[in-house]
């Protein structure tokens, strides 16, 4: 059995702190004597969980960061030495989606998500590699999603994203099995961030009508998606806390991620019509 991760004293970097899970990973690690390092391009949301973490007396530091940009992630490191010098978890969490069947989608716009969802993933592990085998003991966070181990209609990007962020947590852990690196992949099922509502949807057609249709069509589904997020952001990160302590390969968060990934396991053809019949329908 693993030893139990100590979190007291440990520096951990965060993606996409300013808000919903990566706010309450900060909040909950700064509880756990963590000093943290956080990362958003919404500098408002970053202050305000870095002033949380601050008040819970964590040593804190920010920069806002867009991780489209290649370049801004290979300056992190630098970044880093000068500040706490060293860094013993990596949570890989920053995520955004973009709804619509694959037909519908430009892919301009799948390649936007490619960037934050998948490639920023790797850069950042891929970056932080060195300084983490430098300690004795290092966490490597990735987060996928409940759409990392089932795939339904109208989130092919989203999907793509998730089940290779999978595929490489999985790949990476086994790579450095035995060593003081180990890798957690989370699937968080429906947890209520703004994920949904920041999705960016479809490009609107060039007729008006079929524009505004579009555009109704699009935010009935943010709203319809919205509602299956009902997870509280701090549960999903003290579960995420837990994983990381009892360096478990694998977090699934929620109710709904668990039966979901059971019925794969059970069906990995036929899940998706079981679930939806499951669901009622609804889905």
């Amino acid at each position: 059995m693993a030893q139990k991760f100590q979190l007291a004293g440990a520096v951990a970097l965060i993606t996409g702190a300013g808000s919903g899970i990566g706010a309450a990973l900060a909040a909950g690690l700064a509880a756990r004597g963590c000093s943290l390092l956080l990362l958003d391009r919404d500098a408002v949301g970053l202050e305000a969980a870095a002033r949380a973490a601050r008040d819970a007396g964590a040593a804190v530091e920010t920069r806002v960061v867009d991780l489209v940009d290649a370049e801004a992630i290979r300056a992190l490191p630098e970044w880093l030495e000068n500040g706490f010098g060293r860094l013993d978890i990596l949570i890989n969490n920053a995520g955004v989606a973009l709804g619509g069947r694959f037909d519908e989608t430009h892919l301009e716009d799948f390649e936007w998500l490619m960037d934050i969802n998948l490639r920023a993933v790797v850069r950042m592990c891929h970056a932080f590699l060195p300084m983490l085998r430098a300690r004795p003991a290092a966490q490597i966070v990735n987060l996928s999603s409940l759409f990392g181990l089932i795939a339904p209609p109208g989130q092919v990007a989203y999907c793509t994203s998730k089940f290779a962020v999978r595929g490489f947590s999985e790949a990476l852990r086994h790579e450095y099995a035995g060593t003081g690196l180990g890798v957690t992949v989370v699937h968080p099922g429906g947890v209520a961030t703004g994920i949904s509502r920041n999705a960016r949807g479809r490009r609107p057609p060039s007729d008006p009508e079929a524009a505004r249709r579009a555009a109704v069509e699009d935010e009935e589904a943010r709203e319809a998606f919205g509602k299956l997020l009902t997870l509280a952001p701090a549960e999903a990160a003290a579960s995420i806390i837990r994983g990381i302590e009892a360096r478990a390969p694998r977090v699934v968060i929620g109710k709904d991620a668990r039966n979901a990934a059971l019925i794969q396991r059970l069906m990995p053809v036929g899940y998706w019509k079981t679930i939806v019949r499951l669901s009622g329908g609804s889905l």
